[in-house]
């Protein structure tokens, strides 16, 4: 069973030892309609602009402007359409959080991948830079896979977390550890056990 979630940040708990938690808020979604091998469409709140072929999803389900994005996931069975029900996150042990990290832009190799770089003082030009990248005769070209400057981050990150506490009047989820993503982030909740 799968929840649409935004991260709120990383906070700590106030016993000893203190531990650290993440904060996730649990979307308000409603079920639109449910398929046959577990999913369902789902509709949520997003900034997203309307357009035509999301105020004709909104006519068809009969919901609310407000929910102007849609999404397919996981639910449990019996899930009718209407408001999804979040009290299984309260009996939920284990959960599986998926995110995109955060995004840095084209980065050098020693960020993106931790390499060591040249000496730093004078009378040379190696500095940051990643080195010999490729053979002579044979291959005779870069290989695939090899590491150097690129994208670093924006890519889609599954952790798994133990559940501290569900508030759900609030609709807060604190999970022990860290969450890919920044603040602001959304992403899924997925319980494991």
């Amino acid at each position: 069973m799968e929840f649409i979630v935004e991260k709120i940040g990383m906070s700590r708990t106030i016993d000893v030892p203190s531990v650290p938690v993440t904060l996730l808020k649990v979307v308000d979604t409603k079920v639109c309609e449910v398929r046959e091998d577990g999913k369902a469409l789902v509709a949520y709140n997003s900034a997203k602009k309307i357009n035509k072929a999301i105020e004709g999803q909104q006519n068809k389900f009969g919901i609310s402007k407000e929910f102007n994005k849609f999404m397919t996931i996981e639910v449990a069975e019996g899930t009718e359409a209407g408001d999804l029900n979040p009290a299984p996150l309260a009996e939920a042990a284990v959960v599986k959080t998926s995110l995109n990290t955060k995004g840095r832009g084209f980065q050098g190799g020693m960020k993106r991948h931790g390499f060591g770089g040249g000496p730093g003082s004078h009378g040379h030009r190696f500095g940051r830079r990643i080195g010999s990248i490729g053979n002579a005769e044979w291959p005779g070209r870069v290989q695939k896979g090899k590491k150097m400057p690129g994208q670093y981050g924006n890519t889609k990150v599954t952790v798994k977390n133990e559940v501290i506490s569900f508030d759900a009047e609030n609709g807060i989820l604190v999970l022990k550890g860290s969450i890919p993503g920044h603040n602001g982030a959304r992403g899924l909740v997925r319980i494991v056990k």
